[in-house]
């Protein structure tokens, strides 16, 4: 088949030009020109053409639409990730750090989705065959019959797929994968974006369920262009330290399910297994109660989970530090200025410390209650009482507002022994429920109020 014809275009003002140039000679940009395939001619056929049949325009109230089906994987912490499984035809990007797991807890699935029956293919261009079937016999998948393919090649990955016709494939991973179509190495942008383009447009005529591994770059995002994640349905993101047993698995972006939902593994000479109940993870295990530790219920998705919010408070220099671990830095500040002007909390020439166990990022408000009560209790040298919870969002003007969900996290702390509660006033259940039996709740609407409750504690 004849090579195609390249071109370079532009990024700032989408001109193009026929040999790479440092400067766009047509904006004056420099280094914005990116290879591409050259579009065909008039009279030819458009290779995307299949990614857009004629429709007519319909109501929307007219339109039938069905649930989506799903398949499960066997492991209930990716499904729930997922939404409740795979989809037909659909295309999840999947990046992580190097060495966190995305290849093994995909190899674990596929072999669990093989052995109900469902066709699955595994092609790898990290690494050979051989070395996946090491793998496998280290996880302890015995006489699994995953279909391997090692292979780089866009073209012959396409027809592999055609003619298996497997209901999941994996592509591990897509920043090594080429098209002859184009001239740059595999990694490229023009590379990943139209070989992820062309493994879309397959799954999305042929029904298979293309999973993408993607590299990250330092800063921890996917490397490649960033229409990957526009292209795909679902984007799942692994965290976790690499020398810490635990794997946090995120859905960014997912078309057929909650977004922000995560599910959490524990690496073992096995492989990846699910947690069933994380919060143990993220609790320390102390014997008596200690200065500078509160417990939060986060929300993560549709799950509420308890995570220990530790502080340390220490004398600091001309330039005191502001340090942050799984919360915002900026929000710490701006809670320590509120403790300041509210609660008359004063920690201007005190080194602060805040830290998430367990490796979590904390990306909402509801944890600000938590930490300002773990600081006030570093700094004072006095422990919270055992069973003690706190969630709520603190203003500029010191009033504690109302967190999402807070009956499930209510319900969840209950569950879990907890029975101390410091809570947002709107967030207090109304009237006695059985739920909430041993957890004794102290509404606050502001954070002066809610020093004054723990003191009373005390």
């Amino acid at each position: 088949m004849a090579k195609e014809k390249t071109l370079y275009a532009c990024t700032e003002c989408g001109g193009s030009s026929p040999k790479w140039q440092g400067k766009c000679p047509h904006c004056g940009s420099w280094n914005t020109l990116i290879e591409g395939v050259a579009e065909a001619g008039g009279g030819g056929r458009n290779r995307f053409a299949s990614l857009a049949p004629a429709s007519e325009v319909a109501v929307l109230a007219d339109i039938e639409a069905a649930e989506v089906a799903r398949t499960p994987t066997g492991i209930g912490e990716l499904d729930r990730v997922l939404g409740g499984g795979i989809v037909e035809g659909g295309v999840v990007l999947i990046g992580g750090d190097p060495g966190i797991g995305k290849s093994t807890l995909l190899l674990q699935a596929l072999d669990g989705l093989q052995r109900t029956g469902v066709p699955t293919l595994y092609v790898t261009g990290e690494e050979s065959g051989a070395q996946v079937a090491l793998r496998s016999r280290r996880l302890g998948l015995e006489q699994s019959q995953v279909k391997v393919l090692a292979e780089i090649q866009l073209e012959k990955i396409q027809a592999t797929i055609a003619a298996q016709q497997p209901a999941v494939a994996v592509i591990d991973s897509i920043q090594t994968v080429y098209s002859d179509q184009l001239t740059s190495a595999p990694g490229s942008v023009a590379q990943v974006r139209e070989c992820a383009a062309h493994l879309t447009r397959a799954a999305k005529s042929g029904g298979t369920t293309v999973v993408l591994v993607g590299h990250v770059t330092k800063e921890g995002a996917l490397a490649g262009p960033r229409v990957l994640e526009h292209m795909v349905d679902t984007v799942l993101y692994f965290e976790g330290d690499t020398h810490s047993s635990f794997r946090l698995v995120r859905a960014i972006k997912n078309r057929f399910g909650a977004v922000n939902e995560i599910g959490v593994f524990a690496m073992t000479e096995k492989g990846l297994k699910g947690v069933a109940n994380p919060s143990a993870i993220f609790l320390s295990q102390h014997s008596e109660p200690v200065p500078g530790s509160c417990v939060l219920v986060t929300l993560e998705g549709t799950r509420p989970m308890l995570v220990e919010i530790q502080a340390l408070v220490d004398s600091g220099g001309p330039s005191p530090r502001r340090l942050s671990v799984g919360l915002e830095r900026d929000r710490l500040a701006m809670l320590l200025a509120v403790l300041h002007r509210h609660a008359g909390v004063a920690c201007m020439d005190q080194d602060v410390f805040v830290n998430a166990v367990g490796g979590v990022r904390i990306s909402e408000p509801a944890a600000d209650l938590a930490a300002m009560l773990a600081i006030t209790s570093s700094l004072r040298g006095r422990a919270l009482p055992k069973g003690f919870i706190a969630f709520g969002e603190v203003g500029l003007a010191g009033e504690v507002r109302p967190a999402p969900r807070g009956q499930e996290r209510l319900r969840e702390a209950a569950k879990l022994g907890f029975s101390i509660a410091v809570v947002p006033k709107a967030n207090a259940p109304r009237g006695k429920a059985r739920e909430f039996e041993g957890l004794t709740i102290h509404p606050v609407e502001r954070i002066e109020e809610a020093l004054e409750v723990v003191r009373g504690l005390a």
